[in-house]
């Protein structure tokens, strides 16, 4: 109690929030902007950004990199907070005294911090691959592994 207070959590929760609101926010309204000009079917299983941006009839560049950036500025903030709360933990943990204590909290993070790397991980390939070796399977497979699988 004395590290993570009822007032610390309602502002993490509130970050969080608020973050994924915005993100969600912006994207849609740019998203929803642009003219259709290749149908309206997309080869995902959800209707993922950059799938939609590839139907519109002004795709550019600079839009999938507007939204590149306003994603990657929000989730490295989200990454760093993860990042600094696995060192806290990791800290406190090394410092319990027992083997099996430190064996049973490390057993309840590890977990957690690999269904992490494995969504970081698939979403910074996703959005950083080269489009010679984009293809439909490997898109929705990396979807799949983003969105499905964690």
């Amino acid at each position: 109690r004395t590290i993570m207070d009822s007032r610390a959590c309602v502002k993490m929760v509130a970050a969080a929030w608020a973050s994924g609101f915005l993100n969600a926010v912006m994207h849609s309204a740019k998203t929803f902007s642009e003219p259709l000009c290749q149908g309206n079917t997309v080869d995902q299983f959800f209707c993922e950004i950059s799938q939609i941006l590839k139907l519109s009839c002004s795709f550019s560049y600079l839009r999938v990199v507007w939204a590149l950036v306003i994603s990657a500025c929000l989730g490295f903030g989200c990454f760093v907070f993860i990042v600094v709360s696995y060192v806290e933990i990791f800290t406190a943990v090394l410092r319990i005294p027992s083997e099996q204590g430190r064996h049973k909290a490390f057993s309840m993070c590890l977990p957690h911090l690999a269904v992490v790397s494995l969504f970081v991980s698939t979403v910074i390939f996703a959005t950083l691959k080269p489009p010679s070796i984009s293809s439909p399977a490997l898109d929705l497979l990396l979807a799949v592994l983003y969105a499905v699988v964690p």
